[in-house]
C-alpha cells in the first residue's frame, strides 16, 4: 500500500506580516522533517483581523508572501497547500481569499477562491465576510503528489454540493484551511469534516487557525480524517502540527465497500 505523509500547519495569523511568514516557515520546516510530503497551511496565514487589515494584507499572487510559500516548497521538497491568502482583487474594497498550490519545485500548479462567503448572525455574533471578500464563482480540482484534490476553504464546508461535485470531477482527498471559530467550531467543526469524508469516502485535511481575534476565538484542533470518516490526527490546540499517513489504495476500499457514486440516481432527485 503505497501512502502519503500530510500535515496540518496551526498557526495564529492576527500579527504583522513579517512575524506570520516567520512562524509559517518554522512550523512548514517542522512538518517537513516529520517526513510530510504535503504540508497545508490555515486560511488567511498571511494577515487576518478586522475587514480594513485584510484587505491591506491583500497582496497579489506573486507578491512576498507567494514567494516565501515557492520557496518553502522548493527549499524542502515538498507540495506546499498554501491554505489560503488575501488576494487583490478590487484594491481598498475587497480581496478575494484565495489558496495557491506548490509542487517541489516551487511552482504555482494550482488556485481556488472562496466561494462562500461567511455571512452570519448567530447568537448576535454577526459577520458579513462579502463586505471585504471578492467571492469565487468555480470549483477547483488539484492534482497533489499524484492525488486528485478538492480545494476548498472554511465556510464551503457547509455545502455538501461542492464536495459532491469535486467528488465526481474525481477528488479523492480534499483541502479545507479554515479560520473556524469557537462558537461554531465546539459543535460543528469535526462533525461536519467527518460528514464530507464519510459521505464522499475521501480524506479531508483541515488545517484550522488558532487564537482570538476580530472579536472570537478559532477553534483550533486541525484535523485528518480518513474516508471512513476516523480522526487520524488533531493539532489539539494552540501553535503546531499534526502529521498522518494517507493511501489511494484506502479511498478504494471505502468505495467498493459503499459504493455512494453508482448508486446515485440523480433523475429520481426531484419533488413528485
Amino acid at each position: 500500500m503505497t501512502e502519503t505523509i500530510v500535515a496540518c500547519v496551526q498557526m495564529h495569523a492576527d500579527r504583522p506580516l513579517a512575524d506570520n511568514v516567520a512562524v509559517a516557515e518554522r512550523l512548514v520546516a517542522k512538518a517537513a522533517s516529520r517526513g510530510a510530503q504535503v504540508v497545508s497551511l490555515p486560511e488567511r496565514w498571511n494577515g487576518t483581523g478586522s475587514d480594513a487589515a485584510m484587505v491591506a494584507a491583500a497582496e497579489d499572487l506573486n507578491g512576498e508572501t507567494a514567494s516565501a510559500m515557492a520557496s518553502w516548497a522548493r527549499q524542502h521538497g515538498i507540495w506546499l497547500h498554501g491554505g489560503s491568502i488575501g488576494e487583490v482583487a478590487e484594491p481598498g474594497v475587497r480581496a478575494a481569499n484565495t489558496t495557491l498550490v506548490f509542487d517541489p519545485d516551487g511552482n504555482r500548479v494550482g488556485q481556488y477562491r472562496k466561494i462562500h462567503m461567511f455571512d452570519i448572525d448567530v447568537e448576535g455574533a454577526a459577520a458579513r465576510e462579502s463586505a471585504a471578500n471578492l467571492p469565487g464563482d468555480r470549483l477547483a480540482l488539484c492534482d497533489i503528489a499524484g492525488w486528485p484534490v478538492g480545494l476548498t476553504i472554511c465556510y464551503d464546508l457547509r455545502f455538501p454540493e461542492q464536495y459532491r461535485g469535486l467528488a465526481l470531477a474525481g477528488a479523492e482527498a480534499f483541502m479545507v484551511p479554515a479560520g473556524f471559530t469557537m462558537a461554531t467550531g465546539r459543535d460543528h467543526w469535526e462533525v461536519l469534516l467527518r460528514a464530507r469524508a464519510i459521505e464522499n469516502a475521501a480524506y479531508v485535511i483541515a488545517a484550522n487557525q488558532h487564537g482570538f481575534w476580530d472579536g472570537s476565538a478559532r477553534y483550533a484542533r486541525s484535523l485528518i480524517i480518513d474516508p471512513w470518516g476516523v480522526v487520524l490526527a488533531n493539532a489539539g490546540d494552540g501553535e503546531g502540527i499534526c502529521v498522518a499517513a494517507i493511501s489511494r489504495d484506502r479511498v478504494a476500499e471505502v468505495r467498493r465497500q459503499i459504493p455512494v457514486f453508482s448508486a446515485r440516481r440523480p433523475e429520481a432527485y426531484r419533488l413528485a
